[in-house]
Parts: C-alpha cells; structure tokens; sequence
C-alpha cells in the first residue's frame, strides 16, 4: 500500500517520497489524492488537455499530462513561504471532458465541470492547454466571485478581435473576457509582451481594451520589489485570475510551447514574480501553451511548468490561511 500524508480533518496528502520512490505510483499532480475534493477543500488541480484552437503548434493537449507526470519531482515544503503544502486540503480532480476541434463546445463542458467544484470554495488550478481554455474558468469564478482582475504572464496579450476569421481562439480570449464582463481591465495587468507584430497598431490592442501592460523590456528593468508594488495598486482587493502562459518565459528556459518569443525572463525571474503575489486575493490560476513535443530529452518545459502550479498552490494555501512556520516559530 502506498503511504500517504494524513491531516488530522482525514484529508491524505501527497504520497510521501522518503517512503514511496517518486518514479513510483500513479502520476497525479504532485501525487496528490485522485478523485473528489475533501469536504474543506482549499485547492482543485484539473487538466483540460484542448489545443485546437491554436495558431500555430499544437501538442498542449498533453500539456496536463506531461506536467503531472514530472510534478512528482516535487517535494512539499515551500522553503520561501515556509508553508507545507502537505497539508492543504486539496485533490486532483482528473481532466475536465473536451471535444477535440470544438472551442465553444469545449468551454462550455469545461465551465460545467468547474462549477461545483468552484461553488466548494476551492481555488481551481487548472493545467492546460492552450490559451483559450482560460475562458472557461473566468465564466465559473465570475458567477461565485463577481468581476475579476487579471494578471497575465505572457508573450502575447491574446486580445486580436479573431484569427482566421474565427472569434474564439488562444489569441482572442482576452478580449472575449472583457466583452463578457468577466474581467475589470482597469484593474488588470499584462506582464512580459514582447515580439513581432502583424501591424503597428497590434501593440494598442490590449491598452485600447484598458488593460495595463509591462512589456518584457520594462519587466526586465523593475525590481521584484517594484513589480509587486505596480500590481498590488493595480489589482488591490479584487478577486485575482492569474494566467500564466508558459511563453512568458525565455524559449532558452521553455522550449515546448506552440508560438515561443525570444527575449523574456528566465525561469528562476519568472518564479520570483510569482512569489511576489503573496497576499493577493487569488480565485483561481492556470498554466497553459505546454507542448510536450518540442521539449528535449530534460522536460525543463514541463517541469517549469508543474513548478509554476507548484508557486501557484502555495500562494492558494497563503491566501487561505494554512499556517506557515513563520507563524508558530
């Protein structure tokens, strides 16, 4: 029998890998619990592997997949936010159902299945896919929390009016967003743009909607310390959707993704710009464009990734109070 954490509420945690190698045993995220979400649940791991509304490369259809399989290299304990994330009450709920060639379709099953488990109060952390899943999780957090700000790690701002003439794709969701109310751009931020355009006025397209955007040269310029401040003051309170686009990062760092641009922040920059939204009232994230094809034989892609649901998880578990050492030293 593989051993597992225990709480004292009987929720069990990852499988344990001083007991259990971790080459060993089923491949959920994090060897996490598989199946529902414990009755005090504080966090929701759910892959939607769904890449047919991609421009360019596919493969982030076995994005979830990759990534859960190397997240076994985990291990619990935060060391910066000194918080055992062991101890979170949390499962991975599976892959929420797709139908491959069909966005709208798609979003629409992927919203029901995030209903109930956004309506327990868990945090959903979501392991995609391409951009256009996002969606999907705005529309269930909209209905439990209202109106949402959002902090986007990305290359692209995915706010194109349509692609190929179609209105729902990775590059349109953004816009789509606003358009439905589900996201507050004056109380939203862009982080990382940077590339080639089609056309000089491309780079108005998100501004012109209200967002805020930190272009990759000004990023690169900022202090963590100063990024923190420039998004606190422009998110605040609000109930907080992070995005985190595996682009964003340096190709040199994450070459498995669908439209890498060069020049952005390395993996190790990009983690501390994710520990710097401790505190902020996070609802729910995800972790999308990862296409395990073009990784090398290393899985530096995937496991960037699984790194970032990682950050994401301890941030959920800050927000929602679990104890750190910090608080009993």
């Amino acid at each position: 029998m593989v051993p597992m954490q225990s709480t004292e509420n009987g929720f069990r945690g990852p499988v344990d890998g001083q007991q259990t190698p971790r080459f060993a045993g089923i491949k959920t995220f994090m060897r996490l619990p598989a199946g529902e979400l414990p009755a005090d649940a504080r966090v929701a791991i759910l892959g939607v592997p769904f890449d047919t509304a991609s421009s360019y490369r596919t493969g982030s259809r076995f994005g979830p997949e990759a990534v859960r399989s190397i997240s076994s290299l985990l291990r619990p304990f935060h060391p910066v936010h000194r918080v055992d994330l062991a101890a979170v009450p949390a499962a991975d709920v599976g892959d929420a159902p797709v139908v491959p060639g069909n966005v709208v379709e798609t979003a629409r099953r992927v919203q029901a299945f995030l209903e109930p488990l956004v309506a327990t109060g868990a945090v959903p952390l979501v392991i995609g896919g391409d951009h256009s899943i996002t969606l999907a999780s705005l529309r269930a957090l909209r209905a439990r929390h209202g109106r949402l700000s959002l902090v986007q790690f990305d290359s692209h701002g995915d706010t194109w009016d349509e692609y190929f003439g179609e209105r729902y794709t990775h590059g349109t969701t953004f816009r789509r967003a606003v358009e439905e109310d589900l996201i507050d751009p004056r109380a939203s931020i862009q982080v990382g743009l940077r590339g080639s355009l089609y056309q000089e006025r491309d780079a108005a397209l998100s501004t012109d909607l209200g967002f805020e955007v930190l272009p990759a040269r000004e990023l690169l310029a900022l202090d963590v310390e100063a990024f923190r401040a420039r998004v606190a003051a422009r998110v605040g309170e609000n109930p907080l959707f992070v995005s985190f686009d595996i682009d964003f990062v340096d190709p040199s760092c994450a070459p498995a993704t669908g439209t890498p641009e060069v020049g952005g922040p390395t993996s190790a920059h990009a983690l501390e710009l994710l520990r710097a939204l401790a505190g902020l009232r996070l609802a729910g994230a995800d972790c999308v464009e990862i296409s395990p094809a073009y990784d090398g034989p290393g899985q530096i892609t995937a496991l960037l990734g699984a790194t970032v649901v990682w950050e994401l998880m301890a941030l959920a578990a800050l927000r929602a109070g679990v104890p750190t050492t910090a608080d009993v030293s």
